[in-house]
């Protein structure tokens, strides 16, 4: 077993590879938890003796996991405290032309993003931009796609920006000793974040002009019904299921409401008795609702109560939510998968690509990106991890209040990336102390820094770079490090280039952070087997595997604008193929100017 060798690579590589490659094929076809599958993978890297037992575990060590983990509480402190929206505020204006509005949009997303979650900084951009679009007279698809992209561009900026730049970095400073600045990636990231803005201006025609998802719920009388059980009705007392008014065809039966709205009754069970003056508010299609109406008695509601803009000051929670790529809800029905009673909501109505669906809500058959409206009577707690990983919400429950914490907190997060940034600190040490500054302050509650941790994401993290030791260790990046320096020669430009080709086509499928975990000893091994320095090679490489604009599953803001936007997923393709090509040009050529190839010390 120990000589056992095919293609040049040992049992141990070959284990590696199958489960690389099992994992990738899980991750694009199934619905499982990613966190999950990456822990599977190195699960089985240890039980079949690839990795030993410290090797396995090393990634829940690893400094740059640490420090992800520290800057979510960071995150939350800027927050909560409103930051976030005060920027927007101050920053976005009324812009006369599509030129101006997008360059208003991607300079202080990207900016925010150099130093924030990405996936922080779109989620509260996406409303905004919902907004802003109409006061433009511009369509939201017109400028969700180019705030995705600045966040991902703006993440390049800084090591602490995006999760691949702290993987990279932290791989680096494990293999040299030696630490990368904070502001390592700055100017070539800021670089090819101007080429990015001219390029989205330049291919404007490329970006779908659709419609938005949430046009369909503006009037809630186009898909509500109210009907008022009478006084005299026969079927008083009798259930509700019995009666057979929770089976109406193509209606969906929401809530039930009470003794003057005191009492509402949402989900609606089988089991509920029917009362004088009951009032049943119906979503979905209503051809035959009048009929099934007089059969069973009832009249239509004087005064229709279930409006929008009444809802949201009254006892309701109306709540627009999209269905998350890989979410469990994909291919399932409302009235089949148990999630309105699991979470005490009731579906009100579907949205996909910009149009409602003319069917009962709770028969439709939920894919991904669609837009849903959901009724609650009670407080959505929409940070939970199942329904983090099901839905995405638009709107935050936690409305920010301006005041002093407001410019603590940007105090805190200015002086910890200066005390990184020069030197004074290491990152991991002046994000504790932020930290630290963050509740002191009370930026942030105990709970909610606990609550803003994404434990899944963190798996994922730690995994990655325990995959990528892997393929270390077993002399998989040796072996393609030179099989790509038998196809590209030893002119290290082109070995860079054809590195980050391959990183950024990878990305397109998997997490950014897993990219940079795997291609980071393939890229290591290259750049020494040419002679030279891996550093310039590994900041090209960071920028290559955040450089994933051609799919919406390339990235977690991709998935977060393609819900609200009412894209197609072929809309990502048109314009993101040539993006890539563009960035990956400007990335070779301003890291090469930036930081010249040095040959190694002999």
């Amino acid at each position: 077993m120990e000589t056992f060798e095919f293609l040049g690579f040992n049992l141990h590589a070959w284990i590696t590879i199958i489960t690389i490659f099992a994992m990738f094929s899980v991750l694009l076809f199934t619905r499982l938890r990613s966190d999950i599958v990456f822990l599977s993978a190195v699960g089985i890297l240890y039980v079949t003796g690839v990795l030993s037992t410290e090797e396995a575990l090393s990634g829940i060590s690893q400094t740059s996991v640490v420090v992800v983990g520290v800057l979510f509480v960071v995150i939350a402190g800027l927050t909560y405290t409103g930051v976030l929206q005060w920027i927007v505020k101050a920053l976005l204006g009324m812009p006369k032309t599509y030129t101006r509005a997008v360059t208003r949009l991607m300079i202080p997303v990207a900016a925010l993003s150099s130093f924030l979650s990405n996936t922080t900084v779109v989620a509260l951009f996406v409303n905004i931009v919902k907004l802003w679009s109409k006061k433009l007279g511009i369509s939201p698809s017109k400028l969700l796609i180019p705030l995705s992209y600045a966040s991902g561009m703006g993440g390049v900026c800084t090591l602490i920006g995006t999760p691949p730049n702290l993987i990279i970095s932290g791989l680096y400073e494990q293999k040299t000793g030696e630490a990368m600045n904070i502001l390592a990636t700055t100017i070539p990231g800021l670089f090819c974040l101007a080429v990015g803005i001219l390029s989205i201006i330049a291919l404007r025609r490329l970006l779908p002009n659709r419609k938005s998802p949430e046009e369909a719920f503006e009037s809630t009388g186009d898909y509500t019904a109210e009907l008022l059980v009478p006084a005299d009705n026969p079927n008083i007392g009798k259930e509700i299921g019995e009666i057979g008014l929770n089976n109406i065809p193509g209606c969906s039966l929401v809530e039930l409401r009470r003794f003057d709205d005191e009492n509402i009754v949402s989900p609606v069970p089988d089991d509920e008795p029917l009362m004088g003056g009951d009032r049943l508010i119906y979503a979905g299609q209503f051809v035959d609702l009048v009929e099934i109406a007089y059969k069973h008695g009832l009249v239509s509601a004087d005064h229709p109560v279930f409006h929008y803009d009444e809802v949201q000051q009254s006892k309701h929670h109306l709540r627009t939510a999209f269905v998350t790529f890989g979410s469990s809800l994909i291919g399932t029905t409302m009235g089949t998968n148990g999630f309105e009673k699991g979470n005490h909501l009731s579906l009100v109505a579907v949205s996909r690509r910009g149009s409602r669906i003319e069917q009962s809500p709770r028969e439709v058959v939920l894919q991904a990106g669609d837009t849903l409206l959901l009724d609650s009577v009670r407080e959505l707690h929409t940070d939970t991890g199942a329904m983090r990983r099901d839905l995405h919400f638009f709107e935050s429950e936690d409305i920010p209040n301006f005041g002093a914490g407001t410019y603590i907190s940007c105090l805190v997060m200015i002086a910890m990336v200066a005390l990184s940034a020069l030197g004074i600190l290491p990152l991991l040490q002046s994000a504790i102390l932020a930290v630290f500054a963050m509740l002191l302050f009370r930026c942030c509650s105990p709970e909610q820094a606990m609550r803003s941790i994404n434990w899944d994401i963190l798996m994922v993290f730690a995994c990655s770079a325990v995959l990528g030791m892997a393929i270390q260790k077993t002399g998989i990046a040796e072996r393609l490090a030179t099989g790509i320096l038998d196809v590209c020669g030893t002119n290290p430009i082109v070995v860079m280039t054809a590195v980050c080709f391959a990183g950024t086509f990878i990305t397109e499928f998997i997490s950014n952070t897993a990219a940079g975990a795997m291609f980071f000893p393939i890229m290591y091994e290259a750049a020494e087997k040419l002679g030279y320095e891996p550093y310039p090679f590994l900041i090209a490489l960071m920028i290559a595997v955040s450089s994933s604009f051609a799919t919406p599953i390339g990235s977690p803001t991709h998935m977060l604008v393609y819900g609200p936007g009412g894209y197609r997923f072929s809309d990502f393709l048109k314009i993101g193929l040539l993006m890539n090509i563009i960035i990956l040009i400007a990335n070779i050529f301003i890291v090469n100017v930036v930081y010249p190839l040095t040959p190694l010390n002999p």
